[in-house]
């Protein structure tokens, strides 16, 4: 084979996977509503490129009641607030509308030569979108494969570009979800790094600006990736000698800093002037009430959490901080570049309120440093590609679990329903890892509910109500489901706790069942009607559960549903009570039971 055939074979491999993907697995582009390309977040990012370009009003918004109306990107206007001067002013910095320029430009010439829908949400745009980020992850996933060949071996950067390509939450992003700034910019820090490899050898004006550029303007993608200054500052810096003789290199040559500083100025600048414009303030905090737990990063549960923890979805990882004493002891050079700067940004990745990043499949918030990250994963595969039979089978089976992984996560963010962005919990997790189907109301386990298990059997019946003495005001005989049920509206929101005695160590768990019926299911999660159950001793509340009956009752379905609450210790009392939770879906229930379950 020529030299760099497989690393470049591989390359290709990723790359039709991921076409494959994105047209005919899960074309986005072909969907609609809160699924289409242009929705949720990307809608935001995106939403400056119509409001400029077709309805000339990046102020008012005033075209967006229709836009969400017809496509529905989100439920309402949350691509943007509304600022104290009147005016809106969007959430997102404008970096990725940046990105997006070119593609929507093409989206929108050729819907105007074609007498087509030219409103920026129609379905050329989606496909623009959609094709051209595929283009820049084809864009990042080859520059990384650049950077890998200037230190390690064709085999080791192509197995390192396999596994970040194929096996990592990366996949997700630059073959689906690609239109997420988390694609954009591990390309833009492939360049970055890219540029520095070159600008060291032979520093140049030419390069020195470019370095600047990139930095900019990851940081009007995201405000926080303004650290992607500290990779060309620390690069090849390995002992104090060496960073001596960079300060020193650097008055000497100071023309280089500026030109570096004059390109990050360029894309602040336009950061800068659409605030002003907009509001008449030079820096607007967009973010409004979301910010950082500076003194409280939420370390251990950004990295091991089942709701998105980044080393819980992306096991693979591991193997770049297995590769840093290798990287520490083989390329110091590289070493310092790569700790220093992962530290940091895993420290601000997760100082970050909202930690799990909402709709997020894995810790997207980590993709962008992969390119930088995969230099140390490069030194773990290089190390056991050299090491003993045993460990290549070892790690062979761990990489082998974890492609199989990535595959079912992905499969289950998307088409397979099994994983819930931004609701995991441990109970489900456990109940649905590795599986393909599974019961219904296993989704209770995202909510706050117990799994008894099928050891446990009924001891006794606590409590009974069919609700038939219950008083009109809350129980109707219209549409009931026998005699009298429970009826909740958007008038009617919730009903009375209803009390019983819970014997004293007398059982581990309560199951809490009732029968419910409605015409119309509600789908947003937040709004779902909840079954509660609520433990005591005597008035002290020691605990609750609830789980959302919406999960799995549908349009115009009558069901049995039940869940399970494990018993605290000194509970002697318990109550159940119903809430519609804001929902104006009307919601019948009847025949409640509750049981004590022993062991």
């Amino acid at each position: 084979m020529k030299q760099s055939s497989l690393s470049r074979n591989t390359f290709f491999l990723c790359g039709v996977l991921m076409l494959l993907t994105s047209f005919f697995y899960y074309p986005k582009w072909n969907k609609q509503g809160s699924e289409a390309t242009i929705s949720w977040d990307v809608s935001g990012y995106y939403m400056y490129l119509p409001a400029t370009f077709i309805y000339k009003d990046l102020k008012k918004c005033t075209f967006k009641d229709s836009v969400l109306a017809k496509y529905q990107p989100t439920p309402d206007f949350q691509q943007a607030f509304l600022h104290s001067s009147g005016n809106y002013v969007m959430k997102y910095p404008l970096g990725q509308a940046l990105v997006m320029l070119p593609f929507f430009t093409a989206a929108h010439l050729y819907t105007k030569a074609t007498n087509g829908a030219a409103n920026g949400f129609s379905k050329p745009y989606q496909f623009a979108l959609s094709f051209g980020m595929l283009l820049i992850a084809f864009l990042g996933l080859w520059v990384l494969r650049k950077i890998l060949l200037h230190f390690y071996s064709d085999t080791v950067t192509a197995l390192s570009i396999f596994c970040i390509a194929l096996i990592t939450n990366y996949f997700n992003y630059a073959a689906i979800d690609n239109n997420m700034v988390h694609n954009s910019l591990f390309t833009i820090y492939a360049l970055l790094i890219y540029n520095c490899i070159l600008f060291y050898k032979t520093p140049t004006i030419k390069k020195a600006l470019h370095i600047g550029l990139f930095i900019g303007w990851a940081t009007i993608i995201r405000p926080t990736e303004i650290i992607s200054i500290l990779i060309p500052l620390l690069w090849g810096i390995d002992n104090f000698t060496a960073l001596k003789n960079r300060l020193q290199f650097f008055i000497k040559n100071i023309r280089y800093l500026l030109v570096a500083a004059t390109g990050m100025a360029i894309f602040l600048f336009v950061q800068l002037a659409y605030w002003k414009y907009v509001s008449n303030e030079w820096v607007v905090y967009s973010y409004q009430d979301q910010g950082f737990s500076w003194l409280h990063p939420h370390l251990y549960r950004g990295m091991f959490s089942s709701n998105n923890g980044w080393i819980t979805y992306t096991p693979v990882m591991l193997l770049a901080f297995i590769g840093l004493p290798f990287l520490y002891k083989q390329r110091r050079q590289l070493f310092y570049t790569v700790f220093l700067f992962t530290c940091l940004f895993i420290y601000i990745c997760f100082a970050w309120d909202i930690w799990w990043y909402g709709g997020s499949m894995g810790m997207r918030a980590m993709i962008q440093a992969y390119p930088l990250l995969t230099i140390a994963l490069a030194a773990a595969i290089e190390r056991i590609i050299a090491a003993k039979n045993y460990v290549k089978t070892i790690a062979g089976l761990f990489i082998g679990f974890c492609l199989y992984y990535n595959v079912w996560l992905t499969h289950q963010a998307h088409l397979g329903g099994l994983y819930r962005a931004g609701e995991m919990t441990d109970a489900y997790l456990k109940a649905v890892f590795l599986k393909w189907q599974v019961e219904p109301q296993t989704q209770f386990l995202l909510d706050r509910a117990d799994n008894a298990g099928s050891e446990l059997i009924a001891a006794s019946e606590l409590y009974t109500n069919n609700f038939d003495t219950e008083s009109d005001s809350y129980a109707t005989t219209n549409y009931a489901i026998s005699g009298k049920s429970i009826l909740l509206t958007g008038e009617k929101q919730s009903t009375p706790e209803y009390f019983f005695a819970v014997p004293q160590n007398s059982g581990d768990y309560l199951r809490a069942s009732a029968t419910f019926r409605t015409e119309r299911k509600e789908w947003n999660t937040w709004g779902m009607a909840q079954f509660i159950v609520k433990l005591y001793n005597d008035n002290a509340l020691l605990d609750y559960k609830m789980v959302r009956v919406f999960r799995v009752l549908n349009d115009n379905e009558t069901k049995r549903l039940f869940f399970d609450a494990k018993l605290p210790k000194g509970v002697n009392k318990a109550s159940v009570s119903f809430w519609n939770s804001g929902s104006d879906r009307p919601l019948l229930i009847d025949d409640l039971k509750v049981l004590l379950l022993e062991k």
